[in-house]
């Protein structure tokens, strides 16, 4: 089993929409980024690529190129699952929190879930979103901007055992 944990943070700015796990949450303002700025997909992203030591979202998929310039982070979250499954992984369980004053999303949440599920190709049941607050406190609390935390378990390829470092 392998594990990684992921973390993203975007500030929020008006005219643009809010996109949180593929989900269109009606809000005046949504997150600035070079993509659709999706911070539960970009931490799940650096989640999965952590736990199979294959770097990280910047490096993936880096702001430099401009074809990415408004991509769905829900394919760009596919694309980067699609080459680790290549490799033999497959997802044991995914878990995230949204760290947010407003919106509300919880009633948002089973359609990040379903979302989530279907671009890592497992059951609603291996997929857990959560969402709370700052409670007031810093930047997040002032309602700057919304980040999240997330961790995922693969199962490693099957293949001869690894070698311990130095042996």
């Amino acid at each position: 089993m392998r594990v990684g944990v992921g973390w993203d943070i975007h500030r929020l700015v008006p005219g643009r929409p809010l996109i949180l796990g593929g989900v269109t949450v009606p809000f005046p303002s949504g997150l600035e980024g070079h993509s659709d700025a999706d911070v539960l997909c970009h931490a799940l992203i650096d989640a999965l690529l952590g736990a199979a030591a294959a770097g990280d979202i910047g490096r993936r998929f880096g702001v430099d190129d401009p074809a990415r310039a408004g991509a769905s982070s829900l394919a760009l979250l596919q694309e980067a699952w699609g080459s680790l499954k290549a490799q033999g992984y497959r997802v044991l369980n995914v878990d995230a929190t949204l760290l947010a004053e407003a919106p509300r999303l919880a009633p948002h949440l089973p359609g990040m879930v379903a979302n989530l599920a279907q671009a890592l190709e497992v059951g609603a049941d291996r997929v857990s979103v959560k969402a709370t607050t700052a409670k007031g406190m810093g930047l997040l609390g002032a309602g700057e901007g919304i980040a999240c935390i997330a961790v995922a378990a693969l199962a490693a390829p099957s293949g001869p055992p690894e070698r311990e470092a130095g042996a």
